[in-house]
């Protein structure tokens, strides 16, 4: 059975491990070099600092899965929009733990009164786009080569969900 949860710090080598294989491997990641453990442990720290949830999905005693969301850009305007981020390991995509990860994503961000959730998807990630598109996320912008890996040019989309909110927020 898979359960999801908060993240722990003992986490951080498995959440490390799910990573690097999909630095390493796929086009989900634009960046070329895996990561060390310090880094993800800093990145963990990060995301507790500043509020921001990590869920994991476990089964067996296996972290195989987890997601998390950050801010969207800097600038202040922005506060109340938010990225999500969701890594399955590879012998479980496919199965249905992505939808796990992703609802306590959503409800958080409900829950915290952001209003639009961001997810920015290599465009040939098709199961990753249905998976978003799955919980009412819509294309709202297609960059074309705008990333290089593998020796070939990526697009990138990016899809937005937007949650009911007040139209005058309470500010943060």
């Amino acid at each position: 059975m898979i359960t999801i949860r908060e993240a722990r710090e003992a986490d951080i080598p498995a959440l490390l491990a799910i990573y690097n294989h999909v630095i390493l491997n796929t086009t989900a990641v634009y960046t070329y070099e895996a990561q060390t453990l310090e880094a993800r442990a800093a990145w963990y720290a990060d995301k507790l600092a500043s509020g921001y949830p990590v869920y994991v999905a476990e089964e067996g005693g296996q972290v195989i899965g987890f997601s998390s969301y950050g801010p969207f850009r800097a600038w202040p305007a922005y506060k109340y929009t938010i990225e999500n981020s969701v890594y399955v390991t590879e012998e479980q995509r496919g199965k249905g733990v992505g939808k796990l990860l992703i609802r306590p994503l959503i409800d958080s961000a409900r829950a915290k009164g952001y209003h639009a959730v961001i997810a920015g998807i290599d465009s040939s990630n098709t199961a990753s786009i249905r998976l978003h598109a799955s919980f009412g996320f819509a294309e709202v912008a297609h960059f074309r080569e705008v990333g290089y890996k593998f020796g070939r040019w990526l697009d990138l989309t990016f899809m937005e969900l937007l949650l009911e909110t007040p139209a005058d927020p309470v500010e943060r």
